[in-house]
């Protein structure tokens, strides 16, 4: 009995090793030393959201000195992660869900104000770290380890390829020397140079076993166990301290540890310990340089440091500090009262520590999740069976969720039977039709539809106009009243016998516009779609509904007029315009985004438009843009379930469409975010979704522009009918070109939502008008 509680024990360990993912402990606090002087400059990240400043900021030590220089710091750029050396800081800016970036400040004698300088544009960076000198990466290169990049290491591109090829989990930087733990837990280390200090670490054997966490000093090394067993080697001064630990920091000649009870011990060179205001402190995150050390505390996330005599009269440096990356998911739940340190909904992530019984005091707040899982305190490493037992359990594990997915996909397709997607006709794809029900029946579904749609009782009643009061004003639909092609059937302009001038939207057989796969019941589809969203949408950026008309021959739906036509015609149609302005462009792009945001957002049920295009984006009287023609939308679920939509045929325009959904037929808002950002591509290049290059060959206005915004040259594919933005006004259009491409990528879960479109608008609109500096847009609260 005893051996299968310990089994059992076992494997829902070692359930939650495989199916819970840990956290990455990313640096909020950097320390640095300023060459030139004796001062230590200690940064750090706080709250995102205040409102004229960077959540970076930093302070000098000793604080009797006045600090020679200062940090050129954008504050409308919100960074993720910061770390420090001897005479630089680099910071992690705005990252989407596959691009980071990141830049340095590097301190000089003659400087003042010190310059931000880019040195990474490139594959998101998943963790970032530093040494007294040299910067280093880990690169997410779609693949399931990650590669080492390291900067500001003069022989690291040309020796050290034992580096480069290591896959790594995570990383630690030494001087001259870097460790990294690989996706299994072992650890490995390489250096650079014949005599130096990396060759103290580099040649003592790393070694064997699983761990969990590695730490760099100067010329020493650690890692830490699955159950918290602390292993160093290297040229280590000081006697290594006993107990179970879940965080490192390494100094040149000091080291401190962060212990399960989040208490901080210290060892090192001069008999070197906690100092004794601080022992009885407990800490959420530890970092050091050379010889300074600070934590941030548990109790209030101030920043509290030591081992200098700058801090023995006050070791507080900063308030309200981050003791991590701000997140919306958190696999062992939220730190206690972190949100306040981030923007709703966001909070920061408990760590995934396993619980270790000690004999020390109880932990203090916050406490550990109960769900955090515990292992057996005396298995420090693991047996070559207790790997493949995880192996093993790691694949059961991934089996089962395969299947309950595979169930769940099965009995919500059947519950859902009916969501199919309506093909518009714009894409040739007639081999997929459906068999054709009978009129009768198609009648009676439309006339079930119809009653439910006049019912619901928004408030708002429609107005039921008669055929003949739209027979006369459009002159019996002729053709001098006809002003476009919608969805379903052509647009008529017609003033109303009140004044009111409306466009009246009618679904022709006749039409050679389009073409409906399903005939009747397509049309009578494309109708109630539209009637039936936008009797209960009410939003200043979507076009309103005044009324229909309906019998067994007619469909016809009735709209306010927007006197200023589509956006589209003012892009590729007219000659003048008053969209020639960039901060215009970017309030139409504005305006549309809060359409379709509210559609995804705030429409109960969710909508999904499924034909964003710049000609369904219409402009009023005082060029506010609207979002127009809901005939291919769809009403459905939780948009966040994507497995809810699931269609035989695509529809929508192409050029607009999105290619996960065209080629998986699987739809979901982020369709919707891949047509807004062809349009933002529209915005910016002036050239039509599919348009023609100099050889008069079809080009894709993604596959054209989306490469230009990747290399920092989109002032070469910016629409030259407009004239060339001016300093300011080009930060917030690279800004919109970097969002565009966040919007098209391939792959839905790389999009940004719609609601982070809008903020992203919202920020390059502002810049624009009051000339602050832009970074790129981030579409990603740190996680996902």
């Amino acid at each position: 009995m005893a051996a299968f509680l310990l089994n059992r024990s076992f494997f829902c360990h070692l359930f939650l090793f495989c199916c819970i993912p840990s956290i990455n402990t990313l640096s909020t606090v950097s320390i640095s030393q300023t060459p030139h002087s004796n001062q230590t400059f200690i940064c750090v990240l706080q709250h995102p959201n205040q409102q004229g400043q960077s959540n970076l900021n930093c302070t000098t030590f000793p604080r009797t000195q006045t600090p020679s220089f200062t940090l050129d710091v954008n504050p409308n750029v919100t960074y993720s992660q910061i770390v420090g050396g001897n005479g630089f800081v680099c910071a992690l800016g705005p990252s989407s869900s596959s691009i980071s970036i990141m830049g340095c400040w590097r301190f000089s004698a003659n400087a003042t104000t010190v310059p931000y300088k880019r040195i990474y544009n490139g594959p998101l960076l998943q963790d970032i770290d530093s040494s007294h000198t040299h910067v280093c990466g880990l690169v997410n290169n779609g693949s399931s380890s990650l590669k080492l990049e390291c900067w500001q290491w003069h022989d690291f591109n040309s020796s050290s390829g034992s580096v480069r090829n290591m896959s790594m989990s995570s990383m630690a930087v030494g001087e001259n020397f870097v460790c990294g733990l690989s996706p299994t837990g072992d650890v490995n280390c390489t250096g650079t140079g014949r005599v130096s200090s990396s060759r103290v670490v580099v040649d003592v054997p790393a070694p064997g076993g699983n761990y969990s966490f590695v730490a760099a000093g100067f010329r020493h090394a650690c890692v830490l166990s699955g159950d918290g067993g602390l292993v160093c080697w290297g040229d280590m001064e000081g006697e290594k301290p006993q107990g179970r630990f879940v965080s490192l920091a390494l100094g040149e000649n000091r080291s401190c540890a962060l212990g399960h009870d989040r208490r901080v011990v210290c060892w090192g060179s001069d008999n070197f310990t906690m100092p004794p205001t601080l022992k009885d402190t407990f800490f959420e995150s530890i970092v050091a340089e050379k010889s300074v050390f600070c934590g941030v505390v548990s109790s209030n996330f101030s920043l509290l440091c030591w081992g200098s005599p700058f801090f023995e009269s006050d070791s507080k440096v900063f308030e309200d500090v981050l003791p991590g990356p701000c997140r919306n998911k958190c696999p062992c739940g939220p730190l206690p009262n972190s949100a306040k340190l981030c923007q709703s909904p966001d909070v920061i992530c408990q760590p995934c520590y396993p619980q270790v019984v000690q004999s020390s005091p109880s932990p203090p707040p916050p406490s550990p999740s109960p769900s955090q899982p515990s292992l057996p305190s005396n298995h420090s490493r693991w047996s070559s069976r207790m790997v493949a037992f995880l192996v093993v359990g790691c694949v059961g594990c991934s089996s089962l969720l395969l299947v309950i997915a595979f169930f769940l996909h099965r009995y919500c397709k059947s519950k859902r039977r009916g969501s199919r997607v309506h093909d518009s006709g714009r894409l040739d794809e007639s081999s997929h039709s459906q068999p054709q029900p009978d009129a009768e029946a198609g009648s009676r579904v439309l006339q079930k539809r119809l009653s439910h749609v006049i019912s619901m009782g928004n408030g708002s009643p429609l107005e039921e106009f008669s055929l003949g009061t739209l027979l006369q004003v459009t002159n019996n639909f002729s053709e001098e009243k006809r002003v476009g092609v919608g969805s379903f059937g052509s647009v008529y302009r017609a003033t109303l016998e009140d004044g009111k001038e409306v466009a009246i939207k009618r679904a022709e057989a006749s039409s050679s516009t389009y073409t409906v796969l399903g005939a009747q019941v397509d049309k009578d589809n494309a109708f109630v779609n539209e009637l039936e969203s936008l009797s209960r949408l009410h939003h200043k950026n979507l076009v309103r509904l005044v009324g229909f008309y309906e019998d067994t021959k007619e469909r016809i739906l009735v709209y306010e007029y927007m006197d200023n036509g589509s956006l589209g015609d003012h892009l590729h149609k007219l000659q003048t315009s008053a969209l020639m302005s960039w901060p215009v462009r970017i309030k139409v792009a504005l305006d549309a985004a809060r359409g379709i945001e509210y559609l995804h957002q705030y429409a109960t049920p969710p909508i999904i438009h499924r034909d964003i295009k710049s000609a369904n984006i219409l402009l009023d009287a005082k060029w506010t843009a609207k979002v127009s023609d809901f005939g291919l939308s769809l009403m459905g679920p939780d948009p966040e379930d994507e497995e809810a939509h699931l269609s035989l045929l695509a529809a929508g325009t192409v050029g607009y469409m999105d290619p996960e959904y065209y080629r998986l037929q699987h739809l979901t808002p982020k369709s919707d975010v891949y047509s807004f950002g062809v349009v933002l591509l529209e915005l910016l290049s002036g050239y039509r979704a599919i348009h023609k290059n100099e050889n008069g060959v079809p080009r894709n206005v993604v596959d054209f522009v989306v490469p230009f915004i990747y290399q920092d040259e989109i002032h070469r594919v910016l629409d030259k009918r407009v004239p060339p933005p001016t300093p300011f006004e080009i930060e917030a259009v690279a800004f919109v070109g970097y969002l565009a491409a966040d919007c098209v990528r391939l792959e839905g879960r790389d999009r940004p939502t719609m609601s982070q479109v809008v903020n992203n608008l919202e920020r390059a609109l502002a810049a624009c008008l009051a000339q602050p500096t832009l970074s790129r847009s981030t579409t990603y609260s740190s996680s996902h």
